[in-house]
């Protein structure tokens, strides 16, 4: 008996541990797409539980109807800056599950500029009004593997369009709605 207890705590000392940091890590690089658009982006952190988000990419609008010859589509740039704070993961460490690559549960707070300089279109002389949004979002992010991950969020805020640099009399001011659903390569 003495020799089977020395044998079981020889093996639990020495056996690989799967310990975790419960912090965001310090910078991740990848490329997402949803339904409509696909985008790049870094998170840097900037504590232990906030990274700062930036990206850099395109989203998509479809249009059509009785008055169109066909169904149009769009893509525009979008520059994005958004704190988030991962809110749970040292629960994540204690039940443990992977943080890895800021897998878990993610307050933000969403500010999207889409500026007017193209637009890639199946239409001829279509252009979009310029506007910035800041949209406090809850979301969760999860890795797949090494590299793969999916990301959902949703979340309502204020939206400021440019209207007029579109020739309009007034600017506008409206509410928003960020949802998106995207999977991703992280390199």
């Amino acid at each position: 008996m003495k020799k089977l207890l020395l044998f079981l705590a020889c093996c639990g000392l020495f056996s690989p541990a799967n310990a975790q940091d419960a912090n965001v890590e310090k910078s991740i690089y990848g490329l997402q797409t949803g339904f409509l658009g696909i985008w790049m982006h870094n998170e840097t952190a900037l504590s232990n539980k906030i990274a700062l988000r930036s990206e850099l990419g395109f989203d998509s609008g479809i249009w059509g109807g009785s008055f169109y010859d066909k169904t149009g589509f769009l893509m525009t740039p979008v520059l994005t800056l958004e704190p988030r704070w991962y809110y749970n993961l040292g629960k994540r460490v204690r039940k443990s599950r992977r943080t890895r690559g800021n897998s878990g549960n993610f307050v933000a707070l969403k500010t999207s500029y889409h500026p007017d300089w193209f637009v890639i279109s199946n239409y001829e002389n279509v252009h979009v009004i310029s506007d910035i949004s800041i949209i406090p979002t809850w979301g969760i992010r999860r890795q797949l593997g090494k590299h793969f991950t999916y990301e959902a969020g949703a979340g309502l805020g204020y939206q400021y369009i440019f209207a007029k640099q579109a020739g309009y009399r007034e600017n506008k001011s409206d509410a928003a709605f960020n949802l998106h659903l995207r999977i991703g390569y992280r390199f």
